[in-house]
């Protein structure tokens, strides 16, 4: 049963079901609010160089922003990157006195508005919105980041939590949660108590499954998907 939001975008959360529902309400959110764009952002502490364009879930970018930033620029080393690493806080960045974030100013907004948020099976996400206008007032924060939250919770129930796995059996999720851990298939068969050969063979699906070539892809698009945390 899905949450309630008392809020204005009740009527349209209960009705989405798919990704493009959920796009037009943040969309909507982040112009009601007096921005232009907003992007929801996934966090993987796992993968050591996250670009901008493998973090984005969902976003209404201008075509090619995110990968034109990539090519110039490392998102792992922005401040607002490192910043929602480190805190489940609410916090805003403005370009005043040069004290915006360079990953704002690189991509040409003048204030982010930036919500961590968390999934339920404690995966890191985080919706920003952005656009040239003042800093809202603290009514207006507030309800952006009620709405935001509330939104997220039915996305994430609606869409991610959703995910099928990628085709993938029980037994095969299993060993790739622990060649995820960095277990070897020896350590892998005497933990699920098969021999290194069933864990290989195991493995070769899964690649398969997710059209990888390597463990360290596999593992990547693994997280990437949602199919582990």
């Amino acid at each position: 049963m899905k949450n309630q939001c008392p809020g204005s975008y009740q009527t349209e959360l209960a009705k989405a079901v798919n990704r493009v529902d959920f796009f037009r309400i943040f969309h909507s959110m982040a112009l009601r609010a007096g921005f232009e764009h907003f992007c929801l952002l996934r966090l993987f502490a796992d993968i050591p160089s996250p670009t901008l364009s493998t973090q984005l879930e969902l976003h209404d970018l201008p075509a090619g922003l995110a990968e034109a930033y990539d090519e110039r620029f490392v998102f792992s080393q922005s401040g607002l990157f490192k910043m929602l690493q480190e805190t489940t806080l609410p916090t805003y960045w403005i370009d005043a006195d040069g004290t915006q974030d360079e990953l704002m100013r690189q991509l040409g907004f003048e204030l982010a508005l930036c919500i961590p948020l968390q999934g339920l099976n404690g995966s890191r996400h985080a919706i920003i919105f952005m656009g040239d206008r003042d800093v809202p007032n603290m009514e207006l924060l507030h309800a952006v980041y009620y709405d935001a939250a509330y939104a997220f919770d039915f996305y994430f129930r609606e869409i991610l939590a959703n995910k099928k796995g990628m085709g993938l059996t029980p037994r095969e999720l299993e060993i790739l949660k622990w060649i995820s851990h960095g277990k070897t298939a020896g350590e892998i068969a005497l933990i699920v108590s098969v021999s290194e050969h069933t864990v290989n063979s195991h493995t070769a699906t899964i690649l398969k499954k997710l059209d990888v070539v390597n463990r360290t892809q596999m593992v990547a698009k693994a997280i990437r998907e949602q199919i582990i945390p």
